[in-house]
């Protein structure tokens, strides 16, 4: 693949809710340029960007590829990304290195829920977009509803720039509204010709729609359009192409990818009305040091400056690491600063993609994007710069779990491995997390949702060859006290020889449970308890909390205060007062009232208005509480709450459930609170260790 200069280079990412056409439109689009000889499909499980097995077996987009492919003199860096909404840091990573995108739109399911988010997604993010209608070809299609719609969502934004000639079994082909010409698909090929007959009143609709467009982007054009003069086809380029780059317009074409119909005109539109890398605004990053913004403009003469934004890992070949250079050139052979992690390293083997397959290069240049390998210690969202001229970009914030999940080895032989592979496949996915917990002897595996958990669990078993099955997640509660109660611990043991003996009185009263786990003090007068055992009694204590008096929770927030005490001078011993410490925390429970404390999460929940009130009601029957509700960009709401963890464990999908696909929500724990009375005994029950009588 030969190197092009920067004003031939776009890079766009591939859009698309589930079942759209992303895939096919990748091997479409690889058959048009010529880097296929034969198109691959999803059925038969042969498509250059879902090479995945996950991929594959689920047909479904899982993981971003790279489709590297030249074409009337451009060279196209397409990002194919998943469809599911699980799936959307991927997304965000793709924004930080493209200029462009191509929302595809299955004509058969019109403006689902998912293409409505991707759709106020390009919105909100202000990314230039070509929305393509694909499967024009199938039954029951109203293409003046489907635009209707769009313009329900984004607005008169939405523009067609193509308008099919036929419908269903009779669709043909299209004319190009801006070129004035149709393109028929001939039954092997799209060939080009007239405005057909029965299209030129809509078509004369559509192109006056489009002068008035071009005519809004300056005032030079809008008083020659008011004026009766005709734009010239420079003009009309140049002003759809400033439409297109400030977001004023998103071109609407149509088309049927299986049979490359729309395929080629996107191409060449793409390279027409797309940016450049270097058109738009610069990159923003800061300086390691100082955390001073520093601003590096996509060209030769600034210094090498790139972003990691996709790592993949391979158990054999180890890991690819795909990356967007902003500023300067990078070649094999070159030293660079991994800057966000203050280190350096060595540059192997330099790469052009094409889904799996590696296509070697010499140099990948500014603007451009690529891919190396070997290359230890890296990973997405790594910045790479000149070791001298070091600085930081910033990725999309990683999103925390959603939903968790234990797991443990179907084979007691990988018991040892699951973490090793975990650790290696959170190096290509930050958005998932685990965490071993030593109180519940659970391993916890935290994901977006129950797609993507499925996604990381296939991945271990094909990859690595390491299969689990998974449990629910049990709760980490609390125990603690109520009221305050004195009690005695008497430790005496005498069985021949130097003996046992140690006395403590305590008080033990309750502390807020989220200041502290416990607090020790002594009062003691007149040497009742040398001095030198107070620690054996506070570490007699620490122990005794472990495991608190209910269900074998930890306790927190209990204050203990040693009153009194007594001694032997030849039987008193460390092990006398921490046996003597446990015996009255124990003694003391039947009057302190210990109860059960329970993980109380922060949610933030974005919804559409729609939902609103369904979602509020929802909080409250889940023992919830709304803090506070705010306007949350165009018809969205930010509902902030607090809500119990065990009430939310499969909340994920609940939700879904609730808003038909269109709310999400964020989870963070922020402290405990009391269980209602009415829940405790059946924690108890549920959480309480076997008698092993």
């Amino acid at each position: 693949m030969k190197q092009y200069d920067i004003d031939k280079i776009r890079s766009i990412a591939v859009l698309g809710y589930l079942g759209s056409g992303k895939t096919s439109f990748m091997e479409s689009v690889l058959y048009m340029t010529g880097a296929k000889d034969k198109k691959g499909s999803v059925e038969e499980k042969n498509t250059t960007s879902d090479y995945l097995v996950e991929e594959q077996n689920r047909q479904s987009s899982l993981s971003m590829s790279l489709i590297g492919t030249e074409y009337d003199g451009y060279k196209f860096n397409f990002l194919d990304t998943p469809g599911s909404e699980e799936f959307l840091t991927e997304i965000h990573q793709a924004f930080t290195v493209v200029k462009g995108a191509v929302l595809m739109i299955d004509a058969t399911k019109g403006i689902d829920v998912g293409t409505e988010r991707l759709l106020t997604e390009l919105n909100e993010e202000n990314v230039p977009t070509v929305i393509f209608i694909n499967k024009m070809d199938k039954e029951n299609i109203n293409i003046d509803d489907l635009v209707a719609k769009l313009r329900d969502v984004i607005g008169y934004q939405a523009v067609p720039f193509l308008w099919p000639i036929g419908t269903a079994e009779s669709f043909r082909g299209y004319v190009d509204l801006v070129d004035l010409k149709s393109r028929i698909f001939d039954g092997s090929q799209t060939v080009d010709g007239d405005v057909p007959d029965e299209c030129k009143d809509k078509v004369d609709e559509l192109r006056e729609q489009i002068m008035e467009s071009v005519a809004e982007t300056s005032e030079e054009l809008l008083e020659k359009h008011f004026a009766g003069e005709a734009l010239s086809q420079d003009e009309i380029y140049n002003g759809l192409r400033q439409g297109v780059l400030d977001g004023d317009l998103k071109p609407i074409v149509v088309g049927s990818v299986t049979n490359d119909i729309g395929v080629r005109t996107i191409l060449e539109m793409i390279g027409k009305f797309m940016p450049a890398p270097n058109e738009l605004k610069p990159m923003s990053g800061k300086d390691p040091e100082t955390g001073e913004k520093i601003v590096r403009d996509t060209t030769a003469s600034e210094p090498f400056s790139a972003y990691i934004f996709k790592t993949t890992i391979d158990p054999f070949v180890g890991s690819l690491h795909m990356f967007k250079v902003f500023s300067g050139s990078l070649k094999p052979g070159d030293e660079v600063a991994v800057s966000n992690k203050k280190k350096t390293v060595k540059i192997n083997n330099l790469f052009a993609l094409q889904g799996k397959k590696q296509i070697q290069v010499d140099q990948v240049k500014h603007g451009d994007i690529g891919a190396l390998t070997k290359v230890d210690g890296l990973e997405t969202g790594d910045s790479l710069s000149h070791p001298k001229k070091q600085i930081v970009f910033d990725g999309p914030a990683v999103p925390t779990p959603t939903m968790y999940v234990a797991i443990k080895p179907v084979h007691k032989k990988d018991e040892d491995k699951i973490s090793s592979v975990l650790q290696r496949l959170n190096i290509e996915d930050p958005t998932f997390e685990v965490i071993r917990n030593p109180e519940t002897a659970q391993l916890l595996l935290g994901g977006q949702g129950t797609t993507h958990i499925s996604y990381i669990l296939d991945r271990m078993k094909n990859m690595f060859k390491v299969e689990v099955e998974t449990m629910d997640q049990k709760i980490v509660y609390r125990e603690t006290i109520k009221k305050t109660a004195e009690a005695e611990g008497r430790h005496k043991k005498q069985s021949g020889g130097s003996g046992q003996f140690g006395v403590v009185k305590m008080r033990f009263e309750p502390v807020d449970p989220n200041e502290n786990d416990y607090i020790f003090e002594e009062v003691i007068h007149g040497g009742s308890v040398p001095k030198n055992y107070f620690p054996a009694v506070e570490k007699g204590l620490a122990e005794t909390f472990q495991k608190g008096p209910l269900a074998g929770f930890p306790m927190i927030g209990v204050k203990a205060t040693l009153l009194d005490g007594a001694y032997h001078p030849v039987d008193s011993n460390e092990i006398s007062f921490k046996m003597a410490a446990n015996l009255a925390f124990r003694n003391a429970t039947k009057d302190a009232k210990p109860t059960i404390l329970e993980p109380i999460m922060k949610v933030d929940i974005i919804v559409k208005d729609d939902y609103v009130g369904d979602v509020m009601g929802d909080v409250n029957k889940r023992r919830g509480r709304v803090l506070s509700m705010d306007p949350y960009k165009s018809d969205r709401q930010h509902i902030s709450a607090e809500i119990p963890e065990a009430e939310i464990i499969k909340y994920n999908t609940d939700l879904k459930a609730m808003t038909q696909g269109t709310g999400s929500f964020s989870r963070e724990f922020i402290r405990y609170e009391e269980v209602p009375e009415s829940l405790v005994d059946n924690i108890v029950e549920q959480y309480k260790e076997p008698d092993k009588n």
